[in-house]
């Protein structure tokens, strides 16, 4: 049986970066949701309900983590104007653990869990509706390949809650969100607007010990570092494009260090492919619609850079920002042919592929999730596309090109199309109106049935693409 590895490296950066909280007394927990999977992984597999809710409703200490909860502090970027107000606001860190199967650090962390000192006025809570969405949104993407925070329980908590963009009152949740690291980007920006050099060296150098071990002893740890982190969310932004997916909210506190997608608002799924499709309603310029996705990854990645400067020089972290673009154009073709299960060839013919691809989607507003489903194996599902609901699209002059290039690339090792999910007639898809069809029936009767019903499809899509992230 997996053992539960407690950890508590974080607070080991002392109390200029975090404030010991305490989570809201809720009057009710109620489980909802729990990621048995991943709580098997970790070690807590066996936990009963009394004991889950015991911690992931009351947040009562794991044994050997943290003994009290932390409100992390940082600053950030919010729609690029600068905001040194920011923090853990309706969250804390709740615990850390170590991963037995790859020995990697991981945290236990909230949304919805109280008021802290950050909460700037705000009650500290998430509406039910709001934890729902996230659980949807982070099955979905691992699912599809896109490395994610695992939306790790969610505790219905019994207040009714009062939102001006939802009807109200509303109920309420607490989410507990699995992840690699809330070290984001902006804090690393709240200690360079302190001009607080000790702490900023402190930081660099818990982030190499405990996320880029393998850079412990370079030269220029600052530089050593953003070139990881470069690396890893330029790849991000390649998972996401071909996920088709819209995260909404790309300010500089939700971008974190280890490449990880998390931290889900107003996100959407597109229906087709449409570079202006945007998330939320408030970004009323676009800003971080689908399409500028990476430009402001690049974007978040030179303030990462600026605030590195007391601590190296330009010449020597301007390379790593000059690897963004050069990283996007490489990883996009590589994640581009994987979804499809389709073996890379060289450098070139990749590129021509993605091009002739996105031309395709772009000109016929093919459904976006059917054609990836569609022509998984290239050529070996030309049967299949044939009999698809969207093969009016495949039928045309201006899928030709594309149908001459997709026989020149093989089928992967993993294309699995034998899998009972490949038989379906439509891929399982998570765009807004099924979002809010799952909620209908829990906001009307509490009935939970399609949520489940749900979940089990996009596990067996997960089993299907061979996902194990």
């Amino acid at each position: 049986m997996t053992q539960f590895i407690p950890a508590k490296s974080h607070a080991d950066l002392g109390r200029d970066f975090f404030d010991p909280v305490a989570a809201a007394d809720f009057p009710k927990t109620i489980l909802r949701h729990r990621d048995q999977r991943w709580a098997e992984r970790i070690g807590l597999g066996n936990l009963t309900e009394e004991e889950w809710l015991k911690h992931f409703g009351h947040f009562d200490p794991l044994p050997g983590s943290l003994p009290q909860p932390l409100a992390l502090r940082y600053h950030g970027h919010q729609f690029r104007t600068y905001n040194s107000d920011l923090g853990d606001g309706r969250g804390f860190l709740y615990a850390q653990c170590v991963d037995p199967k790859d020995g990697r650090l991981l945290d236990l962390a909230t949304k919805g869990s109280g008021k802290t000192p950050w909460s700037r006025g705000g009650d500290g809570r998430l509406t039910l509706k709001g934890g729902v969405r996230e659980v949807l949104a982070t099955e979905m993407l691992e699912a599809l390949g896109v490395y994610t925070s695992k939306s790790f329980s969610l505790v219905e908590t019994g207040e009714e809650l009062y939102r001006g963009d939802e009807p109200s009152p509303t109920r309420s949740a607490v989410l507990t969100r699995l992840s690699h690291s809330h070290i984001r980007i902006g804090t690393f920006q709240r200690l360079a607007y302190l001009e607080d050099t000790d702490n900023l060296r402190r930081l660099v150098d818990y982030s190499i010990a405990n996320y880029y071990p393998h850079l412990t002893g370079a030269a220029d740890p600052a530089a050593a570092l953003l070139e990881a982190v470069v690396e890893k969310v330029a790849l991000l932004g390649a998972q996401w494009i071909v996920a088709g997916f819209v995260h909404g909210v790309l300010n500089t506190d939700n971008i974190n260090i280890t490449g990880e997608s998390f931290d889900y608002g107003p996100w959407r799924f597109l229906p087709v492919y449409d570079p202006d499709f945007t998330a939320a309603y408030f970004d009323q310029t676009g800003l971080y619609s689908f399409g500028r996705q990476p430009d402001t990854l690049a974007w978040n990645l030179t303030r990462l850079a600026e605030c590195l400067l007391p601590l190296s020089n330009i010449e020597a972290l301007e390379p790593a920002l000059n690897t963004v673009w050069p990283i996007f154009r490489t990883q996009l073709p590589l994640a581009m042919l994987r979804r499809l299960g389709l073996a890379p060839r060289d450098e070139d013919s990749n590129n021509a592929f993605v091009t002739a691809l996105f031309g395709f989607l772009s000109a016929s507003k093919a459904p976006y999730e059917q054609f990836f489903f569609d022509w998984r194996g290239g050529a070996l599902s030309a049967e299949r596309a044939a009999r698809s609901p969207a093969a009016e699209f495949y039928a045309t002059d201006a899928f030709r090109p594309l149908a001459d290039l997709l026989e020149t690339f093989a089928p992967s090792d993993d294309v699995n199309l034998a899998h009972p999910y490949f038989a379906r007639e439509k891929p399982r898809t998570m765009l807004i109106d099924e979002m809010e069809a799952i909620w209908t029936p829990i906001a009307e009767r509490d009935d939970w049935g399609l949520f489940h019903k749900t979940l089990g499809e996009i596990a067996e899509m997960r089993a299907a693409y061979g996902v194990n992230i």
